[in-house]
């Protein structure tokens, strides 16, 4: 009988290592991943990454075209008419119009007509003129040409806070869903590792039965016990093969190809080996120390604002009547030029007068402008505070969850004690299989448990990370 007691104790001796020590047998041909290599693919394959550079690049072409419309223009022309053997005229033009950023347009031509149907106003011969062009109310300070480069200006740098916001939160998403990868993997593991212990007692308990140390009610609870773990490892299987297809959403090939997981995939890292465990007070104090207006979210509004009250100064135009001076000084070919007095000889000017008379489409354009500028100023206000809480928020969550990790891994030896205690108990007699079966249930709860938590505390810890990101 002692005998037999002994060699049930060395067998749950061995069954008690093999708890300690079982791992998930890796197939050669299983693909290992890292949590670098993993970023550094979403970095340089994800379709989003392309297309968020892809807008910055459309913003900067939208500046190109804005200042295009301070371009010179250069012109000509060539033309003849003749009816019934008569030539009215033969016509060649070449000119040169030099808009500028002050509103103010310079002109210069050189315009040869012959021709024995001339009209009175046309100067027969060949004709140079130099013109100037002045807007001496709407128009002079600002002007839409002047509008639309300065708007350009701070769409793109609304564009480029945005993207990167966008491109963070990506970064942010693939991380998660990384550990999230990982974190169902640990659970497989743990459930097989559950089951690879369970068919070992199972068969520690049918060789006892046969020294008839145990009773066959024994084989049956420790069977079922092995079927409950191995319903529990089907199902951890499942959550992690869906992980694995959300993880394949951010893997991607070149020419936008998406990753073909044939073989199968497992993590290289650990949730317990994140650098994050040993850097969150360094990002919590850097969080908590940079300006915030500097943040990329509270950037776009501001140039939102530079964008609006752009608007509103041109809005602010119309009140003003249109009134455009221009002057045109002519010099016949062959002749010699008098510039001086301006209004003496060879000139023409003009002068253009228009004033709205109820100002009605002036008064509404300037109210709407004046109410987007309040509006993005809540916006901002909105996104200030938000930006706030969010921080204080992870900032408490990653501390509070890196806390009861620490807790929870004491608690955790705990139950590895109190399981390998009652596991001696039985091996002298003095236990039941069922209160062995309740301690590992609670051994693996706890173990879950701890998990989850590394899980949670890298997912706070990635939403800080790409908070001081956009920074």
């Amino acid at each position: 009988m002692k005998k037999g007691k002994r060699i049930s104790g060395l067998l749950f001796l061995l069954c008690m290592l093999q708890f300690a020590s079982a791992q998930v047998v890796v197939a050669q041909d299983t693909l290992r991943l890292s949590h670098g290599e993993f970023l550094a693919i979403v970095k340089q394959y994800h379709p989003l990454a392309f297309k968020y550079r892809l807008e910055n690049q459309i913003a900067k072409a939208e500046v190109q075209q804005a200042r295009g419309y301070f371009d010179p223009v250069l012109s000509a022309k060539d033309g003849k008419k003749t009816i019934d053997g008569v030539d009215y005229y033969q016509e060649s033009n070449v000119g040169l119009e030099i808009p500028t950023w002050y509103g103010v347009s310079l002109s210069g031509s050189y315009n040869n007509i012959e021709g024995q149907r001339l009209n009175n106003s046309d100067t027969r011969g060949g004709l140079y003129q130099f013109g100037v062009t002045v807007p001496l109310a709407k128009g002079l300070l600002f002007d839409q040409q002047r509008a639309l480069l300065q708007q350009a200006r701070a769409a793109l740098q609304m564009t480029a806070a945005e993207q990167q916001l966008l491109t963070n939160a990506l970064f942010r998403d693939a991380e998660t869903t990384y550990w999230d990868w990982v974190r169902y993997y640990e659970i497989y593991r743990l459930q097989t590792q559950a089951v690879d212990i369970n068919v070992k007692r199972l068969d520690m308990i049918k060789r006892t039965f046969d020294y008839g140390e145990r009773a066959a009610i024994d084989t049956t609870e420790a069977l079922a016990q092995l079927r409950s773990y191995e319903l529990e490892q089907e199902d951890a299987y499942l959550q992690f093969l869906k992980a694995t297809a959300e993880l394949s959403l951010f893997l991607w090939k070149d020419q936008y190809q998406p990753f073909d997981l044939r073989q199968p995939i497992v993590p290289t890292d650990e949730l317990v080996a994140s650098e994050a465990f040993k850097s969150y007070p360094l990002l919590i104090t850097k969080l908590n120390t940079t300006n915030l207006n500097a943040h990329l979210s509270l950037v776009y509004y501001q140039q939102k604002g530079s964008f609006l009250e752009t608007e509103r100064r041109l809005k602010w135009q119309s009140f003003l009547p249109k009134l455009d001076f221009t002057y045109n000084f002519f010099n016949k070919e062959g002749y010699q030029s008098e510039y001086f007095p301006l209004f003496h000889n060879n000139y023409q000017y003009g002068l253009k007068l228009e004033i709205p008379v109820f100002l009605r489409q002036a008064r509404a354009g300037y109210q709407m402008a004046k109410a987007k500028i309040g509006q993005n100023q809540m916006d901002l206000t909105l996104k200030e505070q938000e930006l706030q809480v969010k921080i204080s928020n992870y900032s408490n969550e990653v501390q509070n969850y890196n806390a009861q990790i620490n807790l929870a891994g004491r608690n955790l030896e705990n139950y590895q004690r109190l399981l390998q205690g009652e596991e001696a108990r039985y091996g002298n007699g003095e236990s039941s299989l069922f209160l062995i079966n309740s301690r590992q249930n609670k051994l693996i709860e706890a173990q879950e448990k701890v998990i989850e938590l590394r899980f949670k505390f890298l997912k706070g810890y990635a939403e800080l990370k790409y908070l001081a990101e956009s920074f």
